[in-house]
C-alpha cells in the first residue's frame, strides 16, 4: 500500500513540475535573504532542438567527468498514462558518485541537497529550458557543518553543471 501511495505521489509531483510555468525564475527580491535552495534556469537557443540540447549536455558531462546516472523521460511517462501528447519534460541526473558518497557520510540530509539534476522542459510556447536546483552552498555548508574541502568539491560540481546547461542551451559539444 505504501509503495502505491508513493508511486501516486511521484506521478503527481511530476505533473506539478510539468504544469509549473517554466518562464518564471525564482530570484530573491531586494531585501530578501538568500535561501538555501533556489532555481537556476537557461533558455535553449532558437535553432537548437531539444534532442540536440540533451545530446550536448551528455557530451559536455562526459568531458567534465560527470556521469549520466539517470534519465527520466517524464513527459513520455505521463503520455503513456494519459494517452495524450505532452510537452517535453525530461530529467537528467549527472553525478560525481564519490562526492555524493562523501557528502552522505557527513550527513544523510545531503541526499536531498545534491544539485545534480537538470530538467529539460518545453514551455507552453514551445521554448526549451534547462532548469536545475541551485543550492546556496555557503548556506547549506554552514548549516550542515560541511568541511571546506567538500564545500570546494560541491562548488566545482555546481560550476560543471552550469557549464553542462550552457553547452546544452547552445547545442555545443
Amino acid at each position: 500500500m505504501r509503495r502505491k501511495i508513493f508511486a501516486v505521489l511521484g506521478v503527481a509531483l511530476g505533473v506539478l513540475v510539468m504544469a509549473a510555468p517554466a518562464s518564471q525564475a525564482a530570484a530573491p527580491k531586494a531585501g530578501q535573504s538568500a535561501q538555501a535552495v533556489d532555481v537556476y534556469k537557461v533558455a535553449i537557443d532558437h535553432g537548437v532542438s531539444l534532442a540536440d540540447a540533451a545530446e550536448s549536455m551528455r557530451l559536455r558531462a562526459n568531458a567534465l567527468n560527470l556521469k549520466l546516472v539517470a534519465e527520466l523521460p517524464l513527459s513520455k511517462q505521463v503520455e503513456a498514462i494519459t494517452g495524450k501528447p505532452q510537452r517535453t519534460v525530461a530529467i537528467y541526473q549527472f553525478c560525481d558518485a564519490v562526492l555524493a558518497k562523501d557528502l552522505i557520510d557527513v550527513n544523510l540530509d545531503f541526499a536531498v541537497y545534491m544539485p545534480c539534476r537538470i530538467a529539460l522542459i518545453e514551455d507552453a510556447k514551445g521554448q526549451g529550458w534547462l532548469v536545475m536546483m541551485d543550492v546556496n552552498v555557503d548556506a547549506v555548508a554552514k548549516e550542515k557543518r560541511l568541511p571546506q574541502v567538500l564545500k570546494d568539491r560541491v562548488n566545482a560540481v555546481r560550476k560543471s553543471l552550469i557549464d553542462i546547461m550552457r553547452a546544452g542551451a547552445k547545442g555545443e559539444l
